[in-house]
């Protein structure tokens, strides 16, 4: 029996972004396309609420890219 799978580990990105928040351009490369953002709001009820927007895009490459900004914090992440 193999271990468990692990989710992917979030890293920090650089994002160029819009005034209001979509992204330009991830760690350098353009974004084609926007395919879906969603805003994630959770564990409200405790010390440390969780508050993102997600962004599911298509690099210049053809690359799909999955970041988010954490709303708490000001950072952005990418999960892939």
């Amino acid at each position: 029996m193999s271990a468990p799978r692990r989710f992917a580990t979030a890293r920090a990105a650089r994002v160029r972004a819009t005034a209001a928040g979509r992204p330009l351009a991830v760690d350098g490369e353009p974004v084609a396309h926007v395919r879906e953002s969603w805003l994630v709001e959770d564990r409200w009820w405790t010390e440390q609420p969780l508050r993102r927007r997600y962004w599911e895009l298509v690099g210049e490459s053809g690359r799909n890219l999955v970041v988010y900004h954490d709303l708490a914090s000001g950072g952005w992440l990418r999960q892939r």
